[in-house]
């Protein structure tokens, strides 16, 4: 079955020495650069992203993370050609997962963004995009990875724990809405337990 392959992937863990996980697809962006002297992870943050919006599938997110957008394919792409953006991770509708920025390594995914208080959350925390869109149900095989990525972040990086999890809408109210309504976030919280 593939979210059992998908888990696989996952549960080979992270090479520590270089941020990327063993066994997932690798699309190195260049959206990104060194975290701050003495900053670690420390906060997971779920953001949802469809290209073009509502629309899954196709090799748009890729494209987008890597600079490679191109703006005649899709009215929407035109508006956002200019942005440098990036996450460290993807998890596709099935489950598969991207790996774009190393953990160590600052992805560019949150923006002006503030977290109990603290400023410039791409400072300390991974971002996680989920294939998906705010008032679409996200699948069952996202939220089972999502906690399987969850788990092994924080084995990987002990500054992480799963009680330091936020929405992009959280970190950024008011400019962002992501993941949205329809992301779980009861769903997401049992299994962590579950697999606790």
């Amino acid at each position: 079955m593939l979210i059992e392959k998908h888990l696989l992937a996952v549960a080979a863990g992270i090479d520590t020495q270089t941020g990327w996980m063993r066994h997932v697809r690798r699309v190195p962006s260049p959206n990104c650069d060194e975290r701050p002297a003495g900053s670690l992870p420390e906060l997971i943050v779920v953001h949802g992203i469809s290209l073009p919006p509502g629309e899954f599938g196709g090799p748009w997110i890729d494209r987008l993370f890597t600079n490679a957008l191109p703006p005649g394919e899709h009215p929407y792409f035109e508006q956002i050609k200019d942005l440098k953006v990036s996450s460290h991770v993807l998890i596709r509708r099935d489950g598969e997962v991207v790996q774009y920025v190393p953990f160590h390594r600052r992805a560019w995914h949150a923006g002006a963004s503030s977290y109990q208080g603290r400023e410039r959350c791409n400072d300390f925390s991974v971002g996680v995009e989920l294939e998906g869109a705010d008032e679409i149900p996200y699948e069952p095989a996202q939220y089972r990875i999502l906690s399987a990525l969850i788990h092994e972040l924080c084995e990987a990086y002990p500054s992480l724990s799963p009680t330091r999890i936020a929405g992009h809408c959280e970190i950024a109210p008011g400019r962002k809405t992501d993941p949205g309504p329809a992301f779980d976030w009861q769903r997401l919280h049992a299994l962590l337990r579950a697999t606790a």
